[in-house]
């Protein structure tokens, strides 16, 4: 086993960050523009829309991608459909119909700041299921952002003390922390492929759904809004997502994407106007503090890597696509995706739960 501190990974790059937090801008207009069109589209068909537009902007992508980007991702494989079903239904069906159902009963900026419980439900998941690091920051982030999603939910005239369309947003939100979480695992496809079959699968489940129902649907302008919100604010949106999943981990993106709250809010303020009430003014200062922490959270230490065989898109200046490339073989400069070889390895540098460093903690 080689040991040594990798300097070419000493900081964490800028880029992920980048399409992470534009992912939450894109998502954030979302809660207040789909609560618009509520006025003239039921729940259901509205979900069903979105993420039939989120779809049909991948297909989109798909014709005017060009070859040599294609042939840089890797492809999903048959153990990817479980990872791929599971985000379908519960991030592309359950989530946005309970979310929809949700925001009828619940003023715009307070469903847009309890979007940030999406981040928490993530990191849980993450940390329990999936072994992710959680440090101080992060507990201290969550505990934050649960009690501000508790003054966000609180209603004393209710017959539990908590507003129903609020505890909605909570399971979208918990929905939507196990999608993240199971899209994670499939990260390193081609983002396009997962995206495309996401949208369509969940959209067409959605729409169909909605028929059952009996749920009626909207003008065809009003659909073409709904396919549009959706093609940005869900398709352009998690295409952003899962390219930041693989260099951050699933708790790092989602701390970054728990920016998207605040986007939501303040779009919110300007549309709805509506009153601020004493337990959102309480609230709003506990999910900036946990947000802060989220996203000032750094991690580094010693660290082991295995033997460890797989496919993705990759480039070769960095510590740890150090393999060399046979004649015929794809080119080793610029990205591309082949199955490669990682020999074992020991290292030092700040890092994230990427693709690369899904290891215990135990001993740290």
């Amino acid at each position: 086993m080689r040991s040594k501190t990798a300097g070419a990974a000493a900081h964490i790059p800028i880029a992920p960050v980048l399409k992470a937090l534009l992912a939450a801008l894109l998502f954030g207009l979302s809660a207040p523009l789909a609560k618009l069109l509520l006025g003239e589209v039921a729940p259901v068909p509205l979900a069903g829309l979105l993420y039939l537009g989120s779809g049909l902007a991948a297909l989109a992508l798909f014709a005017f991608q060009k070859r040599g980007i294609a042939a840089g991702e890797a492809g999903l494989q048959r153990s990817d459909l479980w990872w791929l079903l599971g985000a379908l239904l519960l991030g592309g069906v359950a989530a946005p119909i309970t979310l929809m159902v949700s925001l009828r009963a619940t003023p715009a900026a307070t469903a847009a700041l309890l979007l940030n419980f999406e981040g928490v439900a993530t990191t849980l998941i993450a940390g329990a299921a999936f072994h992710e690091a959680i440090g101080r920051r992060v507990w201290a982030a969550i505990g934050l952002i649960t009690l501000a999603s508790i003054l966000l939910s609180w209603n004393g005239s209710g017959e539990w003390g908590l507003a129903p369309g609020a505890l909605g947003i909570l399971l979208a939100c918990v929905c939507w922390g196990l999608d993240n979480n199971f899209t994670r695992n499939i990260s390193a496809k081609n983002p396009l492929t997962i995206v495309a079959w996401k949208g369509l699968g969940a959209g067409t489940f959605s729409v169909i759904l909605a028929l059952i129902l009996g749920q009626p649907f909207p003008s065809p302008a009003v659909m073409l809004r709904a396919l549009l919100l959706g093609s940005v604010s869900y398709g352009l949106s998690i295409m952003l997502f899962i390219l930041a999943l693989r260099d951050l981990g699933a708790s790092r993106t989602s701390a970054m994407f728990s920016t998207a709250p605040f986007i939501g809010m303040a779009l919110s303020l300007v549309l709805f106007r509506d009153p601020l009430t004493l337990l959102f003014l309480l609230a709003l200062p506990l999910m900036v503090a946990g947000a802060l922490l989220l996203v000032g959270e750094t991690h580094q230490h010693e660290h082991r890597h295995a033997l460890l065989v797989h496919e993705h898109r990759h480039r070769h200046d960095d510590a740890h696509h150090l393999h060399s490339h046979l004649p015929g073989e794809s080119p080793a400069h610029g990205a591309h995706s082949h199955v490669h070889v990682h020999e074992a390895l020991s290292h030092t540098h700040p890092h994230t739960p990427d693709i690369h460093h899904r290891h215990g903690h135990e001993a740290d």
